[in-house]
């Protein structure tokens, strides 16, 4: 698996920073994107500067690569899950609350008209 998801020694040291670290720090994005009603094309270029900083703390921390293509996609199409899940899970939120008289919740990421 060395090689294909990460660069480090360890899987530990990829999930702790992409996965927990950035992964909270997009669904943080995700949520903010969507409590100020900004479009998913500013959630995206959002997180594309987060896959910087997230490349960065790897080469910081753990003398990473901090200019590879490979674990920047890698590490980016990761944060685009979790801030694209946050997102959406705020706006169903958003959704269901502020207009409960014509929206009802179908699942945790969105909702359908009531009737």
């Amino acid at each position: 698996m060395q090689g294909i998801l990460h660069e480090e020694g360890s899987i530990w040291q990829f999930l702790f920073i992409t996965v927990l670290l950035g992964g909270w720090a997009a669904w943080m994005t995700g949520k903010a994107a969507a409590q100020t009603w900004r479009p998913l094309t500013v959630l995206f270029f959002y997180t594309l500067g987060l896959g910087l900083a997230v490349r960065f703390i790897h080469h910081a921390l753990f003398d990473g690569t901090m200019f590879s293509l490979h674990y920047y996609v890698i590490d980016t199409v990761v944060l685009m899950i979790f801030s694209f899940l946050g997102y959406r899970y705020t706006r169903t939120n958003q959704m269901v609350t502020q207009y409960n008289w014509l929206y009802e919740r179908a699942s945790p990421l969105s909702w359908k008209p009531k009737g």
